[in-house]
């Protein structure tokens, strides 16, 4: 048995990511909210990165800076170095919705109560859901604001009586009741159409509800078109605190003639510098530990200066060219929207699809109208037509046609509209249809279906 050892050489290539590219990486897929918030918090922790309106460190005396460089080192803190001046806040670009329960705490001033109602009125207000309900049990209500049920039913009486409509509704079934007493409709069959077929008229079961009740379709059909009025979710339109985004455009684009220009956002974005003093302690202090812990600080806030410019500059470039490519949907508007993918983009630039893709990641921008737009949305698969390709959104508009003018007594299955898109020369599958009626949020024919 030959028990010797053999050397191989085997050359290998290796990308190896560097800091640099990672933070290139890592800066290019943040929303311009992302990316100032970050920034900000380098302003904070690193040392030598300033913005250009800071000047607060330059008449520090630099031993003194020194000594408290070298002291930091064993731990101590930069507190007394930090900006002074107020922080850019994201709230200032931020459209504010009045609070849901601002809104209702407004309107309890109109009502003359003791301070026991009152507290409780406040505190169902507290309790309502992300819907505007309140599902808290009136008994424990009661225990928890040490008064009656009695007390817990009237005041809930007073909030469901507020605006908007069906505010404070225990469940859907209250909420569209609510509303239908307000409305003064007094009419028992929709009352009862409520409580036991909400589940039929999503299933399309009109037929269903008519025999029950004894009335003709034509009826039911009135008290369903009534019901489809109500809101189910009177909380609809007023912040509620579950969550909050921030939108801001990365870039605005500005129409002279029929030509277009890009003018990149980045006024919001703090404007960086090195803090002079510490260029200063890289040229004049002789302490290796010092300079080196200097040395750092200042190739960080170089490298992170840089990877902001290369984000601006291939988010630019990716926007150029998109308006390039989709130059008569900026012209004439969304039924010109032609196919366009990330590949295409790519190609054109002589970028990686992936670098595309992130730059076009949670970015938007403010259309010459002031509507402003996610860019990822200008992006559209294509389907084949006998003549150019169609893209997908432009698809989705003629389903929406089709339905919009069918017989409502008589829908066209996915089938049908299948037909009348290959009879104009679209190719296109009946799966496919059914798809796009899902993601535009149209029922099924059978559910469309109207007596």
């Amino acid at each position: 048995m030959n028990l010797g050892f053999d050397l191989k050489l085997s050359m290998e290539q290796k990308l190896v990511m560097t800091m640099e590219m990672q933070l290139s990486i890592k800066l290019l897929q943040m929303s311009t909210y992302d990316l100032m918030t970050y920034i900000n918090k380098e302003l904070e922790e690193n040392i030598a990165l300033e913005s250009k309106d800071d000047n607060k460190l330059e008449a520090i005396d630099l031993k003194k800076l020194i000594n408290f460089l070298d002291d930091n080192k064993r731990g101590k803190d930069y507190d007394y170095y930090k900006e002074k001046d107020e922080e850019i806040s994201p709230l200032n670009f931020v459209v504010e919705k009045e609070s849901l329960k601002d809104y209702l705490k407004k309107q309890l001033i109109d009502f003359k109560m003791d301070k026991v109602m009152f507290r409780v009125c406040l505190y169902i207000i507290e309790s309502l859901n992300h819907k505007g309900y309140f599902e808290e049990d009136i008994e424990e209500t009661a225990n928890r604001n040490k008064c009656s049920i009695q007390d817990v039913n009237k005041a809930l009486g007073i909030i469901q009586s507020l605006e908007p409509e069906g505010i404070g509704a225990r469940n859907l079934k209250e909420c569209l009741k609510i509303q239908l007493d307000k409305k003064k409709i007094k009419d028992e069959c929709i009352y009862i159409i409520i409580d036991n077929h909400l589940q039929d008229i999503s299933k399309g079961k009109l037929l269903s509800i008519a025999k029950e009740l004894k009335i003709d379709g034509e009826k039911v059909q009135y008290y369903i078109d009534v019901i489809r009025t109500l809101e189910p979710k009177p909380s609809r339109g007023f912040f509620t605190g579950d969550e909050t985004n921030y939108i801001i455009p990365d870039a605005v684009i500005k129409r002279i003639d029929d030509e277009f220009i890009v003018i990149m956002n980045d006024s919001m974005l703090p404007k960086l510098n090195i803090n002079n003093t510490y260029k200063e302690v890289l040229n004049n202090c002789d302490e290796k530990e010092t300079v080196d812990y200097v040395k750092e600080k200042v190739n960080k806030a170089i490298f992170l200066m840089k990877s902001i410019e290369s984000r601006r500059n291939t988010l630019q470039l990716v926007i150029e060219d998109i308006i390039n490519i989709q130059k008569k949907y900026f012209l004439y508007g969304t039924s010109h929207l032609k196919p366009m993918t990330i590949k295409v983009i790519a190609d054109n630039l002589e970028f990686h699809e992936s670098t595309v893709s992130r730059a076009i990641k949670d970015k938007y921008i403010a259309l010459p109208t002031g509507k402003v737009i996610r860019i990822k949305d200008l992006f559209t698969n294509s389907i084949s037509t006998d003549g150019e390709d169609i893209s997908t959104y432009n698809i989705k508009k003629k389903i929406e046609e089709i339905i919009e003018n069918e017989d409502k007594k008589k829908p066209l299955s996915d089938s049908k509209i299948c037909e009348i898109l290959n009879d104009d020369g679209i190719n296109i599958s009946r799966r496919t249809i059914a798809k796009y009626r899902e993601e535009l949020g149209i029922l099924s024919s059978s559910r469309r279906k109207r007596l």
